[in-house]
């Protein structure tokens, strides 16, 4: 990762294995993590491979979603499969949001 940033934002997710995991950098003094989105990190292990770790945007905090500790050169094939089932679940309870905030407005109509 480039000097100066504290990992990559997910910006998409693809289904489909061939196309890669489209991220953008996340500079080091950027605030905290917005609601739903993922960051990931990764630097060289110190036997071989990459460890790499997930982190989500909560409300009031970051969590830790998931490490992977040496990882093989290939490691976005084996981290795509956390990070686009969790894309698809934040997606889904922002549509479930904005359907109860609808649903809310429209009783005290």
């Amino acid at each position: 990762m480039p000097a100066g940033v504290r990992g990559a934002l997910v910006h998409t997710a693809p289904a489909n294995p061939v196309h890669p995991i489209g991220v953008l950098w996340l500079p080091a003094d950027a605030p905290r993590l917005p609601l739903g989105r993922i960051s990931l990190r990764w630097e060289e292990a110190s036997c071989a491979g990459w460890d790499v770790t997930a982190r989500l945007g909560l409300a009031t905090t970051e969590v830790h979603l998931g490490s992977w500790h040496a990882a093989p050169d290939d490691w976005p094939h084996l981290v795509r499969p956390t990070v686009r089932e969790v894309t698809g679940l934040c997606s889904a309870l922002a549509v479930a949001r904005a359907a109860l905030n609808l649903s809310n407005r429209l009783a005290e109509l």
